[in-house]
C-alpha cells in the first residue's frame, strides 16, 4: 500500500490473465461507490471484442468503465498517452466523489500511473524498422529477439517474443535512446494513495480457465470477429498481432489449421500470464495478494468468488477509513 494522505485514494486490481479482476472489480465498484478505469493494451480497441475478453455490458453490471474502445485498431497507442488518459480519468471520478479503481493486467499501463513513472517518447525510425524487419525474414524472429536480450535484458523478459512488432519495437526505443528500459523510465513524486490488490490463482487453475476461456471465444465467434476486423483493416495491423488475433489470422491465411491455432493460443496465454505475474512481482512490491481459498482445488466457483471478495472488501474498508 503506498500511502499519502495529500494525494486521492485509489484502488489497483492485478493479476494474469483470467484471473478474475474484471469481476473483483465491478463488485467493488458496486459495494463502495466505485467506478471503473481499464489497464488493458488490446481493450482500448474498437471492434476487438471476444478476444480480448472485453466485459459485455451484463458483465459490467451498470459500473461505468473507462478506457475501453477508445481507439481504432489501425491506430497507434502509446504508454505515455495512456497515462494521460487514465490520471485524467481517475481525476475526475475522484472530483465527482467517487472511488476510482484501475483494474487490467498490462504491468506497463499499471506502473504508469501507480509508480508515477514518465515514459519517454521515442518517435520511430523506418530506416532501422524496416532493417530489422527484413533481419526476421531472413533470419527468423528468434535471431532478433536474441538481439534485444543481450541489448536489454530486462525488457526482453517482458515483452512477447512471438509478437514481431513487440520485438522491434523494444529494440528501436533501446538503440535509438542508447539506454536500457530501466534507465529510461523516471519515477516521480506518487500521484495517488493506492491500495493495490493481487490476484494469483494457482497455475494449474488459470491454465483451465485460459483453456475454457479460449474455447468459449472460439465458439461465441472470434473467428467472425477476425474476419470482419481484417476486411475492415486489413491483416498488418500492429493490434491484430496481439495473442487470440495472430493466431486466428495464421489459421485464416491457411498457415495453420484450427486446432493448431487453438494449441497456440492455450500456450501463449499461458506463457503470457507467467510474464504478467513477473512484472507484478518486480514492479508492484506493495501489492495485497489475495489469499486463494481451500476451496479452489475443488473447481467451487462460486464459494471462490465468495472467499475472495470478503478478503478484497475487506482490505478496501480497512484503506477507506
Amino acid at each position: 500500500m503506498r500511502k499519502n494522505a495529500k494525494n486521492p485514494k485509489i484502488v489497483v486490481i492485478i493479476g494474469p490473465t483470467a484471473s478474475g479482476k474484471s469481476a473483483l472489480a465491478v463488485k467493488i465498484a458496486g459495494k463502495f461507490n466505485g467506478e471503473i478505469v481499464s489497464a488493458d493494451s488490446r481493450q482500448i480497441y474498437r471492434g476487438m471484442d471476444i478476444g480480448t475478453a472485453k466485459p459485455t455490458k451484463k458483465e459490467m453490471a451498470g459500473i461505468k468503465h473507462h478506457l475501453i474502445d477508445i481507439k481504432n485498431p489501425n491506430q497507434d497507442y502509446s504508454a505515455g498517452e495512456y497515462k494521460k488518459d487514465a490520471v485524467k480519468t481517475i481525476n475526475k471520478i475522484t472530483d465527482a466523489g467517487k472511488l476510482p479503481i484501475l483494474v487490467g493486467g498490462t504491468g506497463l499501463y499499471i506502473s504508469t500511473v501507480v509508480n508515477n513513472w514518465a515514459i519517454p517518447e521515442i518517435k520511430e525510425s523506418k530506416k532501422l524498422r524496416l532493417k530489422l524487419e527484413k533481419e526476421i525474414d531472413k533470419k527468423g524472429l528468434d535471431f532478433v529477439f536474441k538481439k534485444l536480450i543481450k541489448i536489454d535484458p530486462e525488457v526482453a523478459y517482458i515483452i512477447d517474443p512471438k509478437n514481431p512488432r513487440r520485438v522491434i519495437r523494444a529494440l528501436e526505443i533501446a538503440l535509438l535512446s542508447g539506454k536500457k528500459f530501466s534507465e529510461q523510465r523516471k519515477v516521480g513524486e506518487p500521484l495517488y494513495n493506492v491500495l493495490e490488490i493481487g490476484l494469483n490463482p494457482p497455475l494449474e487453475i488459470l491454465k483451465e480457465r485460459i483453456t475454457k476461456r479460449i474455447a468459449l471465444m472460439i465458439k461465441t465467434g472470434l473467428i467472425n470477429e477476425v474476419k470482419r476486423l481484417v476486411k475492415k483493416y486489413g491483416y498488418k495491423q500492429r493490434a491484430f498481432d496481439a495473442i487470440d488475433y495472430r493466431e486466428i489470422i495464421d489459421y485464416l491465411r491457411k498457415n495453420i489449421s484450427l486446432k493448431e491455432s487453438i494449441m497456440q493460443m492455450n500456450t501463449n496465454t499461458i506463457r503470457y500470464a507467467k510474464r504478467q505475474m513477473t512484472w507484478f512481482k518486480k514492479y508492484n512490491s506493495s501489492a495485497h495478494w489475495l489469499k486463494n481459498p481451500a476451496s479452489l482445488k475443488l473447481r467451487r466457483a462460486s464459494k471462490n468468488e465468495a472467499c475472495l471478495r470478503r478478503q478484497a472488501f475487506g482490505l478496501v474498508k480497512k484503506f477507506l477509513d
